[in-house]
């Protein structure tokens, strides 16, 4: 869906480093757009609003398709969610480099299935309190998506979603693993 792939697209963290720090932050930190490295480059407000921003993107996309097809529309809602996904991921306005489509994800999951979104957060908040090391967290909340979504009784083209948006999630954090295995991977309060 072009609507849920430009919702997604939608620069947030870029324009937060142009507008608060007059910075590119691709070229800073993770090169991520993302509200992590937003925080560590730019700082804690700005890197809440792009949170903010981020999720509204992927609920935003699921919430508009729902009312355009009918909430009965599984495989428009997951297109829609993934487009956003896409967007945010290789947005067309900063040359297909984006963020790592945490934020998008919990937002797009928040749409679909609230109860299970809340559930990936409760994973990835546990592991950040546990291990205080974004990435970590990011990851296993996306691994433990389809395991939520089946647990749910979701529909199979919720429970494909979860497959295909923990593939697309961990894939994004493949330097950070490398980082993690070698010991460099930053925890949060550190920059990069």
């Amino acid at each position: 869906m072009p609507l849920g792939y430009l919702l997604g697209s939608f620069p947030s963290g870029y324009l937060a480093g142009r507008w608060c720090a007059g910075v590119d932050i691709r070229q800073l930190g993770s090169g991520s757009t993302g509200a992590t490295n937003v925080l560590r480059q730019v700082g804690k407000g700005p890197a809440l609003v792009v949170f903010l921003v981020d999720v509204f993107k992927g609920s935003a996309a699921v919430i508009l398709a729902r009312a355009l097809l009918g909430a009965g529309a599984y495989g428009w809602l997951v297109a829609a969610g993934l487009a956003a996904l896409a967007g945010h991921i290789w947005p067309i306005w900063l040359g297909g480099k984006g963020g790592k489509a945490v934020a998008t994800g919990f937002g797009m999951l928040l749409g679909l299935v609230p109860a299970v979104g809340l559930a990936c957060l409760g994973v990835f908040l546990t592991s950040l309190a546990l291990s205080r090391i974004v990435s970590i967290s990011s990851v296993l909340a996306a691994a433990a998506l389809p395991l939520l979504m089946a647990g749910a009784g979701a529909p199979g083209a919720y429970l494909g979603l979860g497959v295909v948006a923990a593939v697309m999630v961990i894939w994004r954090h493949r330097s950070n693993l490398s980082r993690l295995l070698k010991g460099e991977e930053p925890r949060l309060g550190q920059k990069d």
